[in-house]
C-alpha cells in the first residue's frame, strides 16, 4: 500500500488525499492550522462559467466531491455580472463536513502542524520533519501548500499583515516542500511587473448588513449595489488574483454574494470608512480579512516548475496542486489539480504510468495552456481560471466550454476517463 505525504490541507491537498485513499493508497493530510480547506474557508463560488464543464468534467472522472459539493450550497444557478450558472457553498459547513469524510476514508489528518525540513535523495523525497523532531516517511509525496504570504512577502509586497484566513501569526507562514527540495520556484507579476497579486475579495458579516440587503441576497444569492460616483476605483481591480472580476461592473458597484456564513464582497480591500456609506452597509463589519478596509493577502509567491502530469521538474517522487501548480484561481482548479497529483503520486509509487490529461479535455487543456504560458514575463502577469480572464476565451474558442452533461461525458469516455478517479 503506497504511503503518500501531502502537506497542505486546502481543496488541492483534500482532493489529493481522498483520490488517493480511492486508489488503494495511504494519505497523510498535513495542515499548519487548526482548521482544514484554507482560502477554501472564505471563498465559495463553483460552477460560473466554464467551472461548470470543468466540474462536470470532473464528475465524470469520479471525482465524488463535486456531487456532495453541491450538497452544500443554499444558491445555484445564479447570474451576476460576467458570470452564469453560478453556485455558492456554504463556507461555515462544508469544512467540518469534509474533516469527517477525510476520516471515514480512512486519510490520516495531522493538524497544526508544519513542516520545517525536508530529507531528500537526488532527485527522491524520502521524509519532511516538523521542528519537534517528528518525521514523515512516504513513497510519494504531494506539495499542496499554496502560494500566499509568508507575512514578510505581505510586508514588502502588500500592506502588511492584515490578519486573514492564513492566520500566520498564530500557525507560522507557509513552508513550501519545492524550496525545501532545492527546486527554483517562480513568482506571478502584476502588471507593472512587481510580485505577486492581492487575493480579489474580502468576506464580510451578513448580521452588519441592512435587511432589505439580506433578504435580497438571500433571496437571489446576490446583490448588486451602485457605489457613489466618488468611490468607483477601476485601478484598484487591476491589483486581484482574480481577474475574472476586474471588469466594469465590479468598479461601479458592490456585487455581494450570500455564502451563508458570510456575504462575498467581490473587492480586494475597500476602506470601511468609505464602504459604511455605501446605501445598506453603514454598519458593515469585516470577517476576513480582520483589516479588509486596508488590503488583502498577497498570492502567487512561490509556483513550482513542474509536468503537465504535476510531478515538480527534476524530481521522481514529488508532486505539486493547487496555486502551487500554476497561477490558477479557483476552487474548481485546485480539486482537479490535486485530484490528479493523488493520483500520479499512487502510479509512480507502484511504477505505474503517469497520467497527462488530454488537452480535448477543458482541465487538460488548462494545465497545458498555463504551462506554456508562464514560461514568459508576460504570461506571468496573467492569471488563469476556467470563470473567466485569459483561459475562459481560449476555452470558449477552442470549443472546450459546454454545458450539455452527457456531451460532456461522452467527451471523457473518447479520452478514456470515466471514473478514472473511481474508488477501487
Amino acid at each position: 500500500m503506497p504511503e503518500i505525504i501531502i502537506v497542505g490541507g486546502g481543496w488541492a491537498g483534500i482532493s489529493a488525499a481522498l483520490t488517493v485513499n480511492h486508489l488503494g493508497g495511504k494519505a497523510t493530510l498535513i495542515e499548519r492550522t487548526d482548521m482544514l480547506l484554507g482560502s477554501g474557508l472564505v471563498g465559495g463560488i463553483m460552477r460560473n462559467n466554464g467551472r461548470y464543464t470543468a466540474t462536470e468534467e470532473g464528475i465524470a472522472m469520479g471525482l465524488d466531491l463535486f456531487e456532495e459539493l453541491d450538497r452544500f450550497c443554499p444558491h445555484s444557478n445564479i447570474d451576476f455580472p460576467g458570470h452564469k450558472h453560478a453556485s455558492l457553498y456554504d463556507i461555515g459547513g462544508v469544512e467540518p463536513y469534509l474533516y469527517r469524510k477525510l476520516e471515514n476514508s480512512g486519510v490520516k489528518i495531522v493538524l497544526e502542524t508544519r513542516i520545517s525540513r525536508l530529507e531528500k535523495e537526488g532527485g527522491r523525497v524520502l521524509a519532511v520533519a516538523d521542528k519537534q523532531g517528528n518525521h514523515f516517511y512516504g513513497d510519494s509525496f504531494i506539495d499542496a501548500t499554496g502560494t500566499a504570504g509568508p507575512q514578510k512577502y505581505c510586508q514588502k509586497f502588500g500592506k502588511g499583515c492584515v490578519l486573514c484566513v492564513q492566520r500566520c501569526p498564530s500557525y507560522g507562514p507557509r513552508q513550501s516542500l519545492v524550496e525545501k527540495a532545492g527546486i527554483q520556484e517562480f513568482w506571478g507579476l502584476r502588471k507593472d511587473g512587481s510580485p505577486g497579486s492581492m487575493s480579489g475579495s474580502c468576506i464580510i458579516s451578513k448580521q452588519s448588513l441592512a435587511p432589505w440587503v439580506i433578504s435580497e441576497m438571500e433571496k437571489a444569492g446576490v446583490a448588486i449595489i451602485p457605489l457613489p460616483q466618488d468611490l468607483v476605483s477601476e485601478e484598484k481591480l487591476a491589483l486581484k488574483s482574480s481577474q475574472q472580476y476586474s471588469s466594469k461592473e465590479f468598479a461601479e458597484n458592490l456585487v455581494v454574494l450570500d455564502t451563508a456564513y458570510g456575504a462575498k464582497l467581490s473587492s480586494p480591500f475597500f476602506p470601511l470608512k468609505e464602504l459604511r456609506r455605501v446605501n445598506g452597509f453603514e454598519n458593515v463589519r469585516y470577517l476576513d480579512p480582520y483589516d479588509g478596509g486596508k488590503g488583502n493577502s498577497i498570492r502567487f509567491l512561490g509556483v513550482a516548475p513542474r509536468e503537465n502530469t504535476l510531478l515538480v521538474e527534476s524530481m521522481n517522487n514529488l508532486f505539486c496542486a493547487g496555486e502551487k501548480s500554476g497561477l490558477m484561481v479557483g476552487h474548481t482548479e485546485a480539486i482537479i489539480t490535486g485530484a490528479l497529483a493523488g493520483y500520479n503520486s499512487v502510479q509512480v509509487s507502484l511504477g505505474g504510468q503517469l497520467l497527462e490529461l488530454p488537452r480535448t479535455i477543458a482541465a487538460g487543456d488548462l494545465l497545458a495552456f498555463v504551462k506554456e504560458e508562464t514560461k514568459s514575463e508576460e504570461g506571468r502577469k496573467k492569471k488563469y481560471t476556467f470563470s473567466g480572464a485569459v483561459y475562459f476565451e481560449e476555452m470558449k474558442r477552442k470549443g472546450l466550454y459546454i454545458t450539455d452533461k452527457e456531451q460532456i461525458k461522452e467527451r471523457e469516455k473518447k479520452a478514456g476517463l470515466l471514473n478514472v478517479f473511481k474508488p477501487r
